[in-house]
């Protein structure tokens, strides 16, 4: 074969070698997509157990009414479901702190008792309110278990304001937009609760 030949082989060889691998990385492109989508949501919902639910709860945000409430505002709402019944609703929650905005996702179980709060976006002075946006967060985790009522609208604030929660330490004010946010969420829940469940008519 000739050089020319040979030149032009292996420009064949090189294009078809171009070719495959960019339908290979079209094809697979929306396994990637669905893939890098599954993970971003698991992490955002890290704190359900992954086997509590089935459905993609991020995907079908349920409607909101009334979304400005007392110390804060819903941005969204989602319910998990297992087998087509609900596991929980997620509030997208976001109340001003001290340095700006904080955004969380408050988890609700049917019942109307907090499964779990995580921080998605905060700007608070690291080391003092900023510690709220830490994963898992101890914090956090001490409203675990609590409902409108429990304890009393009275209970709910810092033990500086007379209220059950103490603060994060040198965070009065970060402390304090959490304690209101997620009362807040939980009156939603309880005032909304057949709707966010499904269990309208």
């Amino acid at each position: 074969m000739s050089r020319a030949g040979s030149l032009i082989a292996l420009a064949l060889l090189a294009g078809a070698g171009i070719g495959a691998t960019w339908l290979l990385q079209d094809l697979s492109a929306p396994h990637i997509a669905a893939e890098r989508k599954r993970i971003e949501s698991r992490t955002l919902l890290d704190m359900l157990a992954a086997d509590s639910y089935d459905n993609q709860p991020l995907e079908q945000p349920l409607p909101l009414t009334a979304s400005t409430l007392n110390h804060s505002t819903l941005m969204g709402a989602y319910r998990a479901t297992r087998d087509g019944r609900p596991v929980a609703i997620l509030l997208r929650s976001q109340a001003p702190g001290y340095a700006g905005q904080i955004e969380w996702l408050i988890a609700i179980d049917p019942l109307g008792k907090l499964i779990g709060v995580k921080t998605l976006r905060q700007t608070e002075t690291p080391a003092l309110g900023g510690l709220i946006g830490d994963w898992p967060n101890a914090w956090l985790q001490t409203f675990t278990g609590k409902s409108v009522n429990e304890p009393e609208d009275a209970g709910w604030g810092l033990k500086k304001d007379r209220g059950q929660f103490d603060q994060i330490a040198g965070a009065t004010v970060t402390s304090r937009a959490a304690v209101n946010a997620i009362h807040d969420a939980l009156r939603y829940f309880d005032e909304h609760r057949a709707i966010l469940l499904g269990n309208a008519e």
